[in-house]
């Protein structure tokens, strides 16, 4: 009972262990995972896209991809879609996308009994709002990274992409959550500064993938709230 922050509204936590020990004292779940799950669905969903997290690569989410009627996403850099935001600049609206990822798709698929939303840099005002109008109390959960041997790495880019969201909402904040707030709001001038230059930044550009940091360092250019609804997110206003 000490670690659920159940005294506040909005809470914050990091990773699979945060999200279950807040999860039963929660209406509202947003999942942040900057680079780059949650960011990919912002810029899939805002097209009009479906997109249905899956935990596993491989043939585990070939197969179900082939059950839902979607494309597999592939690995960064591989296939039509992947883990690469801008793969997804040009995505058919209505198009079903399975996209596999260790994080972001665990995450949300393990907050699935309550309302789940995607959030991020691009889109952390609107999701905050919508968050807001579902449910009093919101936990927002930064997926951070995992080092080598499996133990989570909490990373600067999800600690401000889930200060972001947090600024937007209302209500009284736990110790966390008014931490991460401040880490943005202290950032706010120079965020993509921060996100070239922390280590997964540094690592993506590295592999070749700059641009993916670019989309993912810009502060509220998409009014688009993801929801996770019968298994894929979606925009808002797509909510069957």
């Amino acid at each position: 009972m000490w670690f659920d922050q159940a005294d506040y509204d909005v809470r914050l936590e990091w990773g699979r262990a945060g999200l279950d020990a807040l999860l039963g004292v929660t209406d509202v779940m947003v999942i942040v995972d900057v680079l780059s799950f949650s960011t990919c669905i912002d810029v899939a969903a805002a097209n009009g896209a479906m997109v249905f997290p899956f935990a596993e690569m491989g043939e585990a989410a070939e197969s179900f991809a082939r059950r839902v009627g979607a494309v597999c996403a592939g690995r960064r850099g591989q296939g039509r879609y992947s883990l690469s935001p801008r793969t997804f600049a040009a995505v058919e609206p209505g198009t079903r996308i399975v996209l596999p990822s260790p994080n972001g798709a665990t995450l949300s698929l393990a907050a699935a009994s309550v309302t789940t939303l995607a959030g991020c840099l691009r889109n952390a005002t609107t999701v905050g709002h919508e968050a807001q109008r579902l449910g009093k109390r919101v936990t927002v959960i930064a997926a951070g990274e995992r080092w080598p041997d499996g133990q989570l790495r909490p990373a600067l880019e999800d600690l401000l992409g889930a200060g972001a969201v947090v600024s937007a909402l209302a209500g009284r904040r736990s110790p966390e959550a008014e931490m991460a707030q401040r880490v943005f709001e202290s950032t706010f001038s120079r965020l993509r500064d921060a996100l070239l230059g922390c280590a997964s930044g540094r690592q993506l550009i590295e592999m070749g993938f700059t641009d993916d940091v670019d989309i993912a360092a810009v502060w509220d250019v998409s009014h688009c709230a993801p929801m996770l609804v019968d298994g894929a997110f979606r925009a808002a206003a797509f909510r069957s």
